[in-house]
């Protein structure tokens, strides 16, 4: 295991780590939730902790509050996450000892999901978000991992779990997913040591990455259509942006999965610094998600809106008409800019 940025750093995340051993060692039965809209990192976490739970001899349920995205479904056991929104509130399973979340950001991240939430359950909130707001009761938190799943395989390698090839196809999605093929700057040597180790356990590599980063549904082409008309700059062009609307999505009919990425498209262009996705959740509000070149820590500017997120990716919702929600967001955006 490699160190964080400093020694002091590395004995705080050993000490994390110690303390997410004790807990699940301490119990027996767990919910294993992500957050909501899941991702790549998300699901294969998600997974992962099943696999790991399931290796330590623990019973388990795996819950997110929507589907699992068509793309990961060829997942090993993806068909075992219950989707919360099915199953209702009203038919909650039998009470769990504690809670895993994993890929959350902050509570509310969780969802509707924490309706099955017993008030005294102890939660293990397992994440690499900088933003993350010590939600759990035992918090095993790396900002400087490129994915929760990079923490996950320090975890699994301190509970002495046995790698198989389910196990790496779930780590090395979180990671090929969150580092964007290998090419974000959170790309460090180590996740390619982590990389390779899975190879090493039978991960096609190829084949994950054709599957989860090249194969486009149609409704995501018909949806980008739709959000490459609406692009627009500010006035120096170094802020880019595209906006997706309610009906936009329902002609295309895209789901949450289908404007995964979106984002990227304003920010690639030449000499945008940050690209930005507004996305109408109803009349008056709006799912924003940002993508900074590296000058402008986006994760600030989402919070000052109550989001979060990493200093190149972060999102958050704004309430308003579009005029006003893109024009709040700029300010913002701009007073980030150097």
């Amino acid at each position: 295991m490699s160190a964080p940025h400093s020694s002091s750093l590395a004995d705080a995340y050993r000490k994390q780590l110690d303390e997410a051993k004790a807990f699940i060692q301490a119990h027996d039965r767990f919910l294993v939730v992500s957050h909501v809209n899941p991702d790549g990192d998300a699901i294969g976490s998600t997974l992962a902790v099943g696999q790991m739970l399931q290796f330590l001899g623990k019973s388990f349920v795996l819950v997110n509050e929507g589907e699992v995205p068509f793309k990961f479904a060829m997942l090993p056991r993806s068909d075992e996450i219950l989707n919360y929104s099915r199953q209702g509130s009203g038919s909650p399973p039998p009470a769990f000892d504690c809670v895993i979340a994993v890929d959350c950001a902050d509570y509310q991240r969780i969802g509707l999901v924490k309706e099955w939430f017993h008030a005294a359950a102890p939660i293990l909130n397992i994440d690499h978000h900088p933003t993350n707001d010590g939600f759990g009761r035992v918090n095993l938190i790396r900002a400087d991992a490129a994915a929760t799943a990079e923490v996950l395989y320090d975890l699994a390698t301190l509970l002495s779990i046995r790698w198989t090839k389910p196990l790496a196809d779930c780590i090395y999605t979180g990671l090929l997913t969150d580092t964007g093929g290998f090419r974000y700057s959170n790309t460090t040597p180590r996740v390619l040591q982590i990389a390779s180790e899975m190879l090493e356990y039978g991960v096609d590599g190829n084949d994950l990455a054709d599957q989860l980063l090249e194969k486009l549904t149609l409704s995501h082409v018909m949806v980008l259509q739709k959000a490459l008309a609406a692009l627009d700059f500010s006035e120096d062009k170094r802020i880019a942006w595209v906006s997706v609307m309610l009906q936009d999505v329902a002609d295309s009919h895209a789901q949450n999965a289908d404007l995964e990425g979106l984002v990227n498209y304003p920010r690639n262009i030449e000499g945008v610094e940050v690209g930005l996705l507004f996305k109408q959740i109803d009349e008056e509000k709006w799912k924003v998600s940002f993508r900074s070149a590296g000058l402008a820590d986006v994760a600030a500017v989402a919070q000052h809106f109550g989001g979060g997120g990493h200093i190149r990716a972060a999102g958050c919702t704004v309430k308003g008409t579009l005029g006003q929600v893109v024009e709040q967001v700029l300010q913002e955006v701009k007073r980030g800019l150097p």
